[in-house]
């Protein structure tokens, strides 16, 4: 019997992870009775009731594990790590909050046994707010057009590995994994399934500005060079262009020595442009930077403080 290993990073997730779990045990108990499975939780250092309740979970069922952090790893580090740990025929990623729908499951695993590799849920519609879904549609064509590499619109994370594509996670040991671009640049052949986006079940999304501008950064300089070569084409033609306003100026100084006056504005507008050009890709490369450095530290995806179920 092949077994199916689910894995689901929780954060302050109290109110959803017992209706979770039994809507996926339900679904394998229902459709998917050839199949054995495994639940793997990992908490990113929860701060209510999640792991109280994981706890009672993992003693009246071997078949669902958790794995506690340290401490709060990051949105990208935890998932990554979870699929490490899976011991399953095929590894399926799912949030906690319900927004990734159940009864994708058998879907996933039928396109699995046609010959997929990779089976990835893609949104084509989500109940989430308008102006949201908005951004991250610009954002995902955006970084569509300047990547080297191919990139998966309004895709999540949310599919099926085969054991295989697990593996080559598992050799790849990168210190800041963004699994989006690493199934689109290194996974084996795969089908797309669409799907609608469900709103969130209960509790509050952890997700603010920062957490949403790290994964578009990450996203950004591990997949395009936009940033570098934007600050070299632009840098090239201020420069250019203050090159032939100085010229004009200059020129109309000596034919009209008394009535052409330049004045201090001129000056002032043009030392604000430069500077906010320049702070503006000093930026840019400081997001380069920032993601070299933490992969030259090269530190653990994370620290475990407790695992249950293994």
């Amino acid at each position: 019997m092949k077994k199916i290993s689910i894995v689901v990073p929780t954060f302050n997730e109290e109110e959803n992870v017992k209706p979770l779990s039994e809507a996926i045990i339900e679904e394998f108990e229902k459709e998917l009775t050839n199949y054995d499975y495994e639940i793997i939780f990992i908490d990113n250092d929860s701060s209510d009731n999640t792991r109280a309740i994981l706890r009672a979970m993992t003693s009246n069922n071997k078949k669902i594990k958790a794995i506690f952090n340290a401490k709060n790893f990051g949105q990208f580090n935890s998932p990554y790590y979870g699929l490490l740990q899976s011991t399953g025929d095929a590894t399926v990623l799912m949030c906690a909050d319900f927004q990734d729908p159940i009864d994708m499951l058998p879907k996933f695993i039928a396109e699995w046994e046609n010959g997929y590799r990779i089976v990835i849920g893609q949104k084509v519609t989500s109940k989430e707010n308008k102006i949201m879904y908005a951004f991250r549609s610009l954002y995902y064509k955006t970084i569509k057009k300047f990547s080297d590499v191919e990139q998966i619109e309004h895709f999540t994370g949310f599919g099926l590995y085969d054991k295989d594509f697990i593996q080559v996670l598992r050799e790849l040991k990168d210190p800041t994994p963004f699994l989006r671009g690493i199934v689109a640049e290194l996974g084996f052949r795969r089908k797309e399934i669409p799907y609608e986006q469900q709103l969130r079940r209960a509790g509050k999304t952890s997700n603010n500005f920062y957490r949403l501008f790290d994964a578009a950064m990450l996203g950004f300089t591990s997949y395009t060079k936009v940033g570098l070569r934007l600050a070299t084409f632009v840098g090239a033609g201020v420069a250019g262009i203050s090159f032939i306003i100085a010229i004009i100026y200059l020129v109309l100084k000596l034919l009209y020595w008394d009535r052409f006056v330049a004045g201090t504005a001129p000056i002032l507008i043009g030392m604000f442009f430069l500077g906010s050009i320049q702070l503006i890709f000093l930026g840019f490369m400081g997001e380069y930077i920032l993601s070299m450095n933490q992969r030259i530290m090269n530190r653990p995806l994370v620290i475990e403080e407790e695992r249950i179920n293994f």
